[in-house]
């Protein structure tokens, strides 16, 4: 009893004196999260079937098969055979590869455009934040306007100027809808390291603000904004995949990607529903699994949490 009693005492006194840091205890958090589990194993299933598409998938995603075309007639599309587990589409391509490589183009969009305007936001709110004034007002102003227009009807006007679409603008729309929400909030992080105390000494001591700003108060506002990268992956996937079904995406027909896929199968609804179901299962399933991985990550790094 006395040893059991003894441990349990040293126990208390090393988390007491050494305590846990916030990454640790957000790990421990996320670990006993049943939502932050299905989320990740969403997440990560994702990534492995993206980037391992061109091994994974068994055909080209652009060639039509004799057998899937020999099927195909005025009302008909053959549906999952030998070779094929999801059958063909309107054209006599094989589904199921269109599907799996369409993941990958979706990673990538997704990734490069959360990535630019996390990188614009940064540079945005870190001035704002850190200098105030005329800079904070100017800077905020601008991102308030943009922040007053619905997403998806910015990244449709930013896309519709464009002299024809291409991946690459789809990607400069939807990291232009991210840029005013990371702005946002990195700016208010950055306000409220302004004031705490070890800026307020290192300040004292006359460091330069330049190495304040990068070296004290950045570092330190970065958590909420990495975690918002994660909920904005979800929001750019479905934006993108809006942009491809009204037709303001890639301008390759035969390009594999979820949202093209999905407006190309309106015409056939009636014929083989299929065609449609898969890619909007895709989309939905993958946007979820960002979504909850996100949600999980605010409240583990949520000092104030307990669960």
């Amino acid at each position: 009893m006395a040893t059991t009693w003894l441990e349990r005492r040293r126990a208390r006194i090393d988390d007491v004196a050494g305590g846990r840091s916030l990454s640790v205890e957000a790990l421990r958090r996320l670990r006993r999260d049943p939502v932050a589990i299905t989320g990740a194993s969403i997440v990560g299933l994702f990534v492995l079937v993206a980037v391992l598409a061109p091994v994974i998938a068994p055909n080209n995603a652009t060639e039509a098969f004799p057998q899937l075309l020999d099927e195909l007639r005025p009302g008909q599309i053959p549906g999952p055979q030998e070779g094929f587990p999801l059958g063909g589409d309107q054209l006599g391509r094989d589904f199921f590869s269109r599907m799996i490589l369409a993941a990958q183009q979706t990673l990538v969009v997704g990734v490069v455009a959360t990535l630019i305007g996390l990188a614009v936001g940064l540079v945005i709110g870190t001035l704002a934040g850190a200098f105030g004034g005329w800079v904070d007002n100017v800077l905020m102003r601008v991102t308030d306007v943009l922040l007053s227009i619905p997403s998806l009807l910015l990244a449709i006007s930013v896309a519709a100027l464009a002299a024809s679409p291409s991946q690459t603008t789809v990607i400069i729309a939807v990291s232009i809808v991210a840029v005013p929400i990371f702005a946002r909030l990195l700016r208010g992080a950055m306000l409220a390291q302004r004031d705490s105390d070890h800026v307020v000494a290192v300040t004292a001591l006359g460091v330069r603000r330049s190495a304040v700003v990068l070296r004290h108060m950045l570092p330190n506002a970065l958590g909420p904004v990495i975690v918002q990268a994660t909920l904005t992956l979800a929001t750019a996937i479905l934006d993108a995949a809006a942009l491809s079904f009204l037709g303001l995406g890639d301008a390759d027909p035969g390009r594999a990607e979820w949202g093209l896929m999905l407006a190309q199968a309106q015409a056939y609804l009636d014929v083989r529903p299929a065609l449609a179901l898969y890619p909007a299962f895709a989309i939905i399933v993958v946007a979820l699994g960002f979504t909850l991985l996100g949600e999980s990550l605010r409240e583990a790094l949520d000092p104030k949490g307990s669960r």
